[in-house]
């Protein structure tokens, strides 16, 4: 992801660990876990997105805004965030959101300990309590911006071997742990993952108790859609439950400002910041 910003060639053998991408079996509906009235409506953006590691000045995403990409996503706290945010603040959202831009909360946390992302490791013994704080720490971060209530949060996980049964078991807890607080707390849940490991492990995994609402998989196919390359289930993360990072790495100039951007195709929630 490019919150980390690892060399392409070092992404893509991330990014292969466990192996190609497996088409899911059962649905998953995006999450209803408390009483409907006591939600606030969802704010859903569909078309294109960019994700880059350090929020832009509002000088640039002004500059930016009316061409290709309609939402952004920002990466708003967590031990493993890979870059500082000095642009990132309640009134820069405030600001960019008056101009039109969709926005996309980003939390990295702690990262599987048989995966090469991240300084901070999920462990099975503390999984659970620390997906909760972690939790916690993602509605505070979240909160202080101006992305109220209602907002989706989006779980970075990086890639990782699946096939490392206690490692991979030990990322379920955490990620329940995680989108069961940001529900309590009403808060929707969202998990940013790639194809061929830790998107593939929310999808196929058979209980699905817990698990995020809306899947942003990562599959470098240069493709922007949401559809016609969905590897897993056709019934699951329908209804505007999905994303897709299909290019990564675009050094890209708008309105005499260039920035280095991840493409994303967007069919899911984003901030409510109004």
């Amino acid at each position: 992801m490019s919150s980390h910003r690892q060399s392409k060639k070092r992404r893509y053998i991330t990014w292969g660990v466990a192996g190609a991408a497996v088409v899911a079996g059962a649905g998953i509906a995006a999450q209803t876990s408390m009483a409907a009235t006591t939600w606030p409506a969802q704010k859903t953006f569909t078309g294109r997105a960019f994700d880059t590691c350090a929020a832009p000045s509002l000088a640039a995403m002004q500059a930016w805004h009316g061409g290709l990409y309609g939402a952004a996503a920002v990466y708003i706290g967590g031990k493993n965030r890979g870059c500082a945010q000095p642009n990132l603040t309640a009134s820069w959202v405030k600001s960019v959101s008056s101009v039109g831009w969709k926005l996309i909360p980003l939390y990295v946390g702690a990262q599987p300990s048989c995966g090469s992302g991240g300084s901070v490791k999920i462990s099975a013994a503390t999984a659970a309590s620390v997906g909760k704080s972690e939790a916690d720490d993602a509605v505070s971060k979240a909160a202080a911006l101006g992305m109220k209530a209602g907002s989706p949060i989006y779980l970075d996980m990086e890639a990782y071997d699946t096939t490392n049964t206690s490692c991979n078991n030990a990322v379920l807890t955490y990620v329940r742990a995680f989108d069961k607080e940001l529900r309590a707390k009403t808060y929707r849940a969202g998990y940013y993952g790639f194809t061929s490991s830790s998107a593939k492990a929310i999808a196929n995994a058979t209980d699905k108790t817990d698990l995020p609402g809306n899947l942003w998989y990562a599959l470098w196919d240069k493709q922007n859609t949401t559809t016609t390359d969905w590897p897993f289930g056709s019934t699951q993360y329908t209804g505007h439950s999905r994303a897709h990072q299909y290019m990564v790495n675009s050094k890209e100039t708008r309105g005499g400002y260039t920035i280095t951007v991840d493409r994303d195709a967007w069919d899911a929630p984003v901030a409510i910041t109004g």
